[in-house]
């Protein structure tokens, strides 16, 4: 119980961090890749939260998630690139 405690707290600081580089990064690229680590935080989260309550088809919805996630990211960044 503990160790969801620190987890939890690890993840709201990356989350706030990740949300900083969103606001105020320089180029589109960085905004790009905290969204990335946000999906990815929100990935983590949903594991975390299929241990906690015991119901592993959380699973797999994170790794359905992250598969989307991943092709929104690849789609975005070559569309930055102008290879859409």
């Amino acid at each position: 119980m503990i160790g969801i405690n620190i987890y939890l707290a690890l993840i709201a600081i990356a989350t706030l961090l990740s949300t900083y580089r969103v606001f105020r990064g320089p180029t589109t690229v960085d905004r790009l890749v905290a969204v990335d680590i946000m999906t990815t935080i929100t990935t983590g989260l949903m594991v975390l939260f299929a241990l906690y309550y015991g119901r592993m088809i959380y699973i797999s919805v994170a790794l359905v998630y992250a598969l989307l996630a991943f092709g929104g990211v690849i789609a975005f960044a070559r569309y930055l690139e102008g290879g859409l």
